[in-house]
């Protein structure tokens, strides 16, 4: 998930509203309770000896011989000092209590948002002593006035949309991810007869999209690689905005829009309708591993509240893991906020068009800030203050501490390589 860039169904039954696995119309709440790590006091024993000394010979059983006690609850790694296990249990114990509980998270329709609807639905925000709102929106600039009037805690916005909003003087900063790739274009069958011939089909065609959008940005990328020129001429592509991903979908019904961009999971819907796919960002060299869709919070409640942000990231990396381990269950949990067909959200999620992840990755959203500056989205600015990295490490550090098994490694590694 690295350096650069990558559908709304007209069912009359259907409700979609706007939004933006490797390594996904509803809100829900839950009373919580805090699991917040407590410390404890040495105190002396009725025999005289400190609390201090007998774990001491605890830990002396435990790493020597292997018969303590702590080897048959914690285990020697939690138990044996030096190495990186000390500095593991240390990491562990200095997360505090969640300066607030209470938090409202606001999503997108799309299932790139999955992290927050797993880690709703598998318990692991109250695992955190958090009680969370999922409230779904209809655009990014929607989030970004719910964070600033504080009605929002987080939420998940589109990387292209959040960094112009960041360079217009919004005080918002990024801490952590939710999904790479994912977007596309999709095109009337007349004009194409099968999926993924490349943007040359869109020539000389009227191709709906969202100003301030990251489908946009990749498809000006690819014209741009491609030498096709933007304009009304037949061997040019005529863009035609739209406020939102809705409108721009629902255009194609008009016998004068001929091809619209799409996002995860609406290329399979679109292709149960009959369209074709011109593309998958996924499968475009120029754009693979582009980050999408970021989290959001205003700079200020990071610093001010950073116990609670770092729970609700240890939520979502405990929800990254179960993706990988339970497809299935997956699938059920995002299909009660995306509801379609769960055939189109696995093949969406696991179908290797997108991948779901909480890592920053710093490195290729600096990247695509640079490019959309060249394409003219936003001018240039100092984005290391509104770029806070430290809450998903201090979350994901205390998370190894606890269990440090390979999805778990596989994120430290991949945060190593792109902070």
């Amino acid at each position: 998930m690295n350096n650069k860039f990558k559908i709304v169904s007209i069912l009359a039954s259907l409700s979609l509203l706007t939004g933006c696995a490797g390594l996904n119309n509803s809100s829900s709440s839950k009373s919580k309770t805090s699991s917040a790590a407590t410390t404890g006091t040495t105190a002396e024993t009725e025999t005289g000896a400190s609390e201090s000394d007998t774990a001491a010979s605890t830990t002396k059983d435990c790493c020597e011989g292997g018969t303590g006690d702590c080897c048959k609850t914690s285990g020697p790694a939690d138990c044996c000092g030096g190495g990186e296990d000390t500095s593991a249990v240390s990491a562990a114990s200095s997360i505090g209590k969640p300066e607030k509980s209470s938090i409202s998270i606001g999503y997108l329709n799309s299932t790139a948002h999955l992290l927050a609807f797993v880690a709703e639905e598998e318990g692991y925000f109250e695992e955190e002593g958090l009680d969370v709102d999922l409230i779904q929106f209809s655009s990014a600039s929607e989030l970004v006035n719910g964070l600033e009037s504080d009605k929002l805690d987080v939420a998940f916005i589109g990387s292209v949309p959040t960094l112009t909003f960041q360079s217009q003087g919004h005080d918002v900063s990024i801490f952590g991810g939710a999904m790479t790739n994912g977007h596309g274009y999709v095109i009337k069958s007349e004009f194409a007869d099968e999926d993924e011939q490349g943007v040359e089909v869109l020539k000389g065609r009227n191709v709906a999209s969202v100003k301030n959008s990251v489908q946009d940005a990749e498809l000006q990328i690819l014209l741009k690689n491609a030498h096709i020129k933007i304009g009304e001429g037949d061997d040019e592509v005529n863009i035609v905005y739209f406020d939102s991903q809705k409108d721009a979908y629902a255009a194609l019904l008009n016998s004068s829009i001929d091809a619209a961009s799409v996002y995860s999971p609406y290329a399979s819907l679109a292709k149960s309708q009959g369209y074709k796919v011109v593309y998958y960002c996924a499968h475009e060299k120029a754009l693979e591993n582009q980050p999408c869709c970021r989290q959001v919070a205003k700079t200020s409640a990071l610093s001010d509240n950073p116990n609670t942000y770092i729970a609700i990231e240890r939520a979502f990396i405990k929800a990254y893991h179960f993706t990988q381990t339970d497809h299935e269950g997956t699938v059920k949990d995002v299909k009660k906020y995306i509801d379609i067909d769960e055939d189109f959200i696995d093949t969406e999620v696991y179908g290797g068009y997108s991948v779901s992840s909480p890592d920053p990755d710093k490195k290729g959203t600096l990247t695509l800030k640079d490019t959309i500056v060249e394409l003219g989205y936003t001018n240039d600015y100092d984005i290391d203050p509104l770029y806070n990295t430290d809450i998903y490490k201090k979350a994901l550090d205390s998370i190894l501490a606890e269990n440090s098994d390979d999805i778990y490694k596989s994120l430290e590694v991949h945060f190593n390589d792109y902070e």
